[in-house]
């Protein structure tokens, strides 16, 4: 069985439908829908075959009935960040661009929360919000372009984790079109805590836009920080700089955000330093670890803020750690995670994508753990050829130590043979990653090129089960195919 081609009667269909407006079908608009930002040769692209752009959840609804019906292949398409081919429509077909449904519904300033459409950018829903003196703490380095929907689905990383954790802490209510066309609402609309039914928003979170479309999303807020300090610390292991987060936490601060660098990433973030003074920074040569922490609160002054930064400079310090003095370097990691302000040549990142594409592999790791996971990281990259830029160590739960690991490198997508060693390698540090009790994804996902090993590495006993889920919500496979299941297990050819 193949999936349905687009023909110049379903084109006309979908027009006659949902309007002639909001349907394109010339190259130069399926172009742009090619490809994320997943490390790739030139010559593998993905032109859709349509590209549609509706307003309404009544239209998306539409589209995906008539697509259903069809059996065509419909991709979900947000900012296009992705580094894992999430949004990439390798079967043509439909890409459906979310960003036309970028309305604000509801600031509800008693209740805090804001419910949106979910084309809407985390930037332009924190611009709205933030006249009503509160924001949405996801806050990731995309935050610019990705929108609500795709950090939904995607559930990627923010700079704020370790206080506010990520998008499922606050996703309370989602209106997703189902494979079959349905408007279906899950959640507890705008109540926190639910124990009625299955808790169906959450499902929604990390799922890749295989379950369905979310066109509506209602979001928990926080008042606007205020104040904030940031700092930046260098520590002989990485094991002492977990422990030092792990007693701040503890000791009754409220840490905003907390990174961990490795040795090798430190160099990404001192290029503005050397370039403005023409010499290296004065950074310890026992130095291993790099510890990025923030404090805020919404108070006006910041005798909070900075009694919980003295406090934790000096719980870093019974861990042997010694603030970095250099303010150009705290600048720079704060420029990466946060500001995204970025003065041209000054700054190793985005500059340093003019040469190489940023490649990561995404694996959480037991606390206990990580110094094995980096001795791994170093030995697999090196084994595959790949140009190692470092490892940092996200966390991501509220509260608490939640290791989200980015094992960079520099991928020469010039080269094919460079990109194919790149993905044998994100395969061996998956693996890797599941023998030290860990996981092979946490947040950049399954996607296209983790699917055709993911179940039997991961998963295995439960995959059964989570397909069963995949039916109910798209009986026909064509959301999102070939992302977390092969098309095979639908009986599709390849």
């Amino acid at each position: 069985m193949k999936f349905g081609k687009i023909t110049p009667e379903i084109i006309q269909e979908l027009k006659d439908a949902v309007g002639k407006d909001i349907v394109f079908d010339e190259k130069i608009h399926r172009m742009a829908y090619s490809r994320d930002w997943s490390p790739r040769d030139d010559s593998n692209t993905h032109l859709p075959d349509l590209v549609v752009r509706p307003r309404t959840t009544e239209q998306a609804a539409k589209i995906v009935e008539i697509a259903n019906k069809h059996r065509i292949p419909v991709t979900p398409i947000g900012g296009l960040t992705g580094m894992g081919g999430g949004a990439v429509p390798i079967y043509g077909g439909i890409a459906f661009e979310t960003k036309g449904m970028n309305k604000v519904i509801e600031i509800d300033v008693a209740n805090m929360t804001a419910t949106v459409q979910a084309g809407i950018t985390l930037w332009d829903l924190n611009h709205e919000a933030k006249k009503h003196g509160l924001y949405l703490p996801q806050e990731p380095e995309s935050k610019k372009v990705v929108t609500i929907g795709s950090s939904i689905t995607c559930n990627n990383d923010s700079a704020f984790g370790i206080r506010h954790g990520r998008m499922i802490d606050h996703l309370t209510n989602a209106v997703i079109i189902t494979g079959e066309g349905k408007i279906v609402r899950a959640g507890r609309r705008k109540a926190m805590c639910s124990n009625s039914g299955y808790q169906l928003n959450w499902l929604l979170v990390g799922s890749e836009g295989t379950l369905g479309i979310i066109v509506e999303a209602t979001v928990k807020l926080i008042p606007v920080q205020k104040t904030r300090m940031v700092d930046m610390i260098v520590f002989p292991s990485l094991t002492d700089s977990m422990n030092a987060i792990r007693d701040i936490m503890h000791s009754g601060l409220a840490l905003e955000s907390a990174h961990i660098n490795c040795k090798k990433r430190l160099s990404f973030y001192t290029h503005s330093y050397r370039k403005k003074h023409g010499k290296e920074p004065d950074i310890p040569e026992w130095a291993e670890a790099l510890l990025g922490i923030s404090f805020a609160s919404m108070e006006e002054t910041d005798k909070v803020v900075k009694f919980s930064r003295d406090y934790a400079l000096k719980i870093c310090a019974k861990h042997k750690g010694l603030p970095v003095k250099e303010v150009e370097i705290t600048d720079g990691w704060w420029a990466s995670k946060y500001t995204v302000i970025f003065t041209p040549f000054k700054q190793k990142w985005p500059d340093s994508q003019r040469e190489k594409k940023f490649g990561a592999v995404d694996c959480g790791i037991p606390i206990g753990r990580i110094e094995e996971a980096y001795d791994a990281f170093l030995k697999t990259a090196d084994k595959y050829n790949q140009q190692i830029l470092g490892m940092c160590v996200y966390h991501e739960r509220p509260n608490r130590l939640s290791p989200s690991i980015s094992f960079a490198v520099f991928v020469d997508d010039k080269d094919p043979e460079n990109v194919q060693g790149f993905y044998k390698y994100v395969r061996e540090m998956s693996e890797t990653a599941i023998k030290l009790e860990g996981t092979s994804a946490t947040y950049i996902g399954d996607s296209e090129f983790k699917t055709p090993w993911i179940g039997e590495l991961e998963h295995q006993e439960a995959y059964d089960y989570m397909f069963n889920i995949k039916k109910v919500f798209d009986p026909n496979g064509i959301m999102n195919p070939g992302k977390k299941f092969p098309i095979k297990m639908f009986g599709y050819d390849e």
